[in-house]
């Protein structure tokens, strides 16, 4: 939080670079505060560079949603319907990368885990039926499925715990 506070100010002036509307500058960087602040393993190498790298894409993302916005009436029929949020090139090659790297480090675990990670996080399935496939306990899978996660956020953010 300390940090979206200190660079708060520094980081509007930078969306707006961008997007030349002050008010939606700062939507941006609360928005691109929200979306660093709320992922699953918040220890980020920097920080700040990351917040400025989803400032960045969010503004660029509005300047091309912004050519294709109609403005209209909000009693039209286009207001009624829900646009589509497809992802931005960026953030496709973002997160192929970043699923790559967990990929590469959970292959690189005993064969187990790997089956209990990937089942557990890309299929979905629920620990008694990873336990039943692997006939373990339920017990040893959740662990398994943990011992995934360590790995790769080890080596994901560069712990060395």
């Amino acid at each position: 939080m300390n940090v979206y506070i200190e660079n708060r100010s520094d980081l509007v002036k930078y969306a707006n670079r961008f997007i030349r509307d002050p008010a939606k500058a700062e939507d941006v960087v609360q928005e691109a505060w929200l979306r660093v602040s709320g992922r699953k393993h918040s220890e980020v190498a920097n920080t700040l560079s990351y917040l400025y790298s989803v400032v960045r894409n969010l503004a660029l993302d509005w300047i091309r949603k912004g050519h294709r916005e109609v403005i209209e009436d909000p009693t039209g029929s286009t207001w009624k319907a829900h646009p589509v949020d497809a992802p931005s090139a960026e953030d496709v090659v973002y997160h192929r990368d970043e699923f790559r790297s967990v990929m590469e480090a959970i292959a690189e675990l005993p064969e187990r885990t790997q089956i209990a990670f990937k089942m557990s996080q890309i299929e979905g399935k629920p620990l008694h039926e990873i336990a039943a496939v692997l006939n373990i306990s339920v017990g040893r899978a959740h662990q398994l499925v943990q011992d995934g996660f360590m790995h790769a956020s080890r080596r994901f953010f560069g712990d060395d715990d």
